[in-house]
């Protein structure tokens, strides 16, 4: 129930700042109107890869917290209930949730980043010089030309308009007009963008070979961007690729996926030794000491990981030293708050003697 707390009002925050931003999309449109829904959702499976470390990180420090400002841990441990007699129940949570993070890691995130942008390239589509703001330089299509509008009176109708594209054989025109406006095309890859009252110079930038056109009606067609895939990043790439990529970029990035469940497991061995405080220090007195071991860990983690991409790092460390440093941090305050190294050193003194 902790976990489920915690997840959840990480999550909406995170969300809500999402919202905002997706929405300033929608308003610019930018984005589709029906497609907000979608993205947050997608955009929430990427968020649960770090979530649900931290959460249950935190989930485990808050239980076990009570449990030893209530004074029942003391009892506990009284009745001979070692490391092991907390770590068996926490498993039941613990291993579902490392696999579920490596699902999420592996497969669901690289797939829903590849979704969002696909959502964008087509919103592209769709919108384009709807897109265009008063009084601001937008480049609009796939040519890259340049528009300009003084005043937007509706969806892809401007006023005031200023135009500029480049030919290939690097001829430029410029066009000024009252009014324009988009129309649809036979071709569903060509827009056309209507002129009216208005002029157009068409020339080669140096010489002084220049027409001028006035013009009552002009269309120009312009090309729509490209709904081919592009060319995926490491981040959006599927883990099936990454494992034939030789790339430092794409190295990394697959450390980092391998890496997340096993965090999630690390960070759940270093909450029980973390969580025990004395019986009247309360159940959040080390909440602020176990965020400070989660920045740190994660800080480790992203640094490694950009180290790798620089080859400052070999690909046979990778971010495995950070694991294997909090790993050993766990597992030594673990052994100083049972006592371990005393019973060491007492059996190895015995057999000195």
């Amino acid at each position: 129930m902790t976990w489920l707390s915690v997840t959840s009002v990480l999550l909406c925050i995170l969300l809500t700042n999402q919202f905002a931003r997706v929405l300033g999309d929608v308003a610019k449109d930018k984005l589709p109107k029906d497609a907000v829904f979608q993205i947050i959702g997608l955009t929430a499976l990427q968020y649960m890869t770090i979530l649900v470390p931290i959460a249950l990180f935190l989930a485990i420090m808050l239980a076990l917290g009570r449990l030893y400002s209530d004074s029942e841990m003391p009892a506990m441990m009284a009745c001979r209930v070692g490391p092991a007699g907390i770590y068996r129940p926490l498993m039941w949570l613990i291993l579902p949730l490392a696999t579920c993070v490596a699902w999420l890691a592996m497969d669901v995130a690289p797939n829903s980043l590849t979704a969002i942008e696909r959502i964008g390239v087509e919103a592209q589509r769709q919108a384009d010089l709807a897109s265009i703001e008063p009084g601001k330089f937008t480049k609009a299509g796939a040519d890259d030309a340049v528009v300009y509008a003084e005043r937007v009176v509706g969806a892809g109708i401007v006023e005031k308009v200023f135009l500029q594209s480049r030919m290939d054989n690097g001829t430029v025109e410029v066009v000024v007009a009252e009014r324009g406006e988009q129309r649809e095309s036979d071709n569903t890859n060509t827009r056309f963008f209507v002129l009216q009252d208005g002029r157009r110079y068409s020339g080669i930038p140096g010489t002084p070979r220049f027409s001028v056109m006035e013009f009552r009606e002009h269309g120009i067609p312009y090309r729509l961007p490209s709904v081919t895939e592009p060319e995926l990043e490491p981040r959006a790439m599927s883990t099936r690729d990454l494992f034939f990529q030789a790339d430092r970029a794409a190295v990394a990035e697959l450390h980092w996926r391998v890496g997340v469940p096993l965090s999630t497991l690390i960070l759940a061995i270093l909450a029980v030794p973390l969580s025990r405080s004395q019986p009247r220090q309360g159940r959040y007195g080390r909440i602020f000491i176990g965020l400070l071991v989660f920045i740190i860990y994660f800080n480790l983690l992203s640094a490694g990981k950009a180290w790798l991409e620089q080859g400052v790092v070999p690909a046979a460390v990778g971010i495995w030293w950070v694991h294997a440093l909090m790993l050993s941090l766990a597992l030594g305050m673990l052994a100083l708050q049972n006592g371990f190294h005393r019973r060491i050193f007492g059996r190895l003194r015995g057999t000195a003697a």
